[in-house]
């Protein structure tokens, strides 16, 4: 098992009860399934990349949308599973983003996407691009949420807490150590230009938006979700800038076509 696998396995079974309850965990989820809403019309066929406990697969099932949810951890895609069983969706499968090339028999899918920066675990995105190119039909829409490189809500909510290690972590380039369950990995923080070129050739950015510019991160929790006012306010100014001023979001949206 991967390290970032066996770092999500250990917190698997409490992921939901954690992050579920917090308000800018749905907040930002909000815009991402707006997005995979107008994406991946009614009876498409979509390959979920990282899907942890189901949360996304099991919206988009409900919405009329077959879900083939993958992830590296045993333990999470155990969960989902059980989530998905009633829905008489396909069984997820164990697999890890940099081995999406064996996943060739159950192709082809009409669309795929990644949420909440599972690709974030991932140093080489190339081997991605090239898995989903084989994956993903002509003209088919791939939508990857990742990490933002100067996201302003993460500057503000660090430095508030005087800790400017974690609020200047993402300017750095490389291979960064982070710790979770117990368990060590690393995290890339991906610019615009290695996510665009991982896809070329095979695939066309044709959006980019800002998930979470006034939102703030979780980092922000169990706080904000105390002032549900103060977050509905800046989810509305979120709708307003998300596509000029994408690059300052917590998370950053890539929207491709399949070329």
């Amino acid at each position: 098992m991967l390290p970032p696998a066996a770092a999500f396995d250990a917190i698997a079974e409490r992921f939901d009860a954690r992050y579920g309850a917090w308000a800018s965990v749905a907040a930002q989820r909000r815009p991402v399934r707006a997005a995979l809403a107008r994406a991946f019309p009614r009876g498409a066929r979509v390959l979920e990349i990282g899907g942890g406990t189901g949360e996304d697969a099991s919206w988009l099932i409900e919405r009329g949308r077959d879900v083939l949810l993958t992830d590296p951890s045993p333990t999470m895609v155990r969960l989902a599973a059980a989530k998905l069983a009633p829905s008489g969706a396909a069984e997820p499968v164990v697999c890890a983003a940099e081995s999406l090339d064996a996943l060739a028999p159950y192709g082809p899918f009409d669309g795929a996407f990644s949420n909440f920066a599972g690709l974030n675990c991932v140093t080489d995105l190339r081997p991605v691009g090239a898995a989903l190119a084989q994956l993903v039909r002509p003209g088919g829409r791939v939508l990857l949420v990742i990490f933002g490189t100067a996201p302003i809500g993460e500057w503000v909510v660090q430095l508030v807490r005087r800790d400017v290690k974690a609020a200047v972590r993402r300017f750095s380039h490389g291979d960064v150590p982070a710790r979770l369950g117990g368990q060590h990995f690393t995290v890339r923080y991906h610019r615009r230009a290695d996510v665009v070129g991982a896809m070329a050739p095979w695939f066309t950015l044709v959006r980019r938006i800002g998930v979470g510019v006034f939102v703030p991160p979780s980092a922000a929790e169990p706080w904000i979700t105390g002032h549900p006012k103060l977050l509905g306010a800046l989810e509305s100014l979120d709708r307003i800038v998300a596509r000029p001023l994408a690059g300052l979001g917590d998370h950053v949206l890539y929207e491709f076509v399949r070329s």
